[in-house]
């Protein structure tokens, strides 16, 4: 069974709009990429679409800073997305924090961390 999907690529500010053709559940092709990111982007997200996830979390012990800014060190499959969240509730760190320190490791079993995007 052949499918056609269109996206638009996010890889850069271009916007291409792609074509993506499927047969049985395989790409075959994609068309209206104006480089190879879109065609990685493109295969990518019709076979497993992933993202990076972004929260904030409390900081205790911080004059300054209440809340602190994390992301997902690289990015989850797009379905763990709602776990990911889920897993930050009630997750408070401890005063003083630091760009790339590990808030929560391997979150939901992902092998991805969660890390801290700002001084606190």
């Amino acid at each position: 069974m052949t499918q056609t999907r269109e996206l638009i690529c996010i890889n850069c500010p271009l916007g291409c709009p792609l074509t993506v053709t499927l047969e049985d559940g395989a790409v075959r092709s994609v068309m209206g990429n104006t480089c190879k990111r879109g065609d990685a982007y493109a295969r990518k997200e019709v076979t497993n679409p992933t993202r990076i996830v972004t929260s904030t979390v409390p900081v205790d012990g911080s004059a300054q800073e209440r809340m602190v800014s994390v992301k997902t060190a690289t990015d989850v499959p797009k379905d763990k997305i709602f776990d990911v969240m889920a897993a930050l509730e009630g997750v408070r760190v401890a005063a003083p924090v630091r760009i790339g320190d590990v808030v929560v490791a391997d979150v939901c079993g992902t092998g991805v961390d969660v890390v801290a995007t700002k001084n606190a």
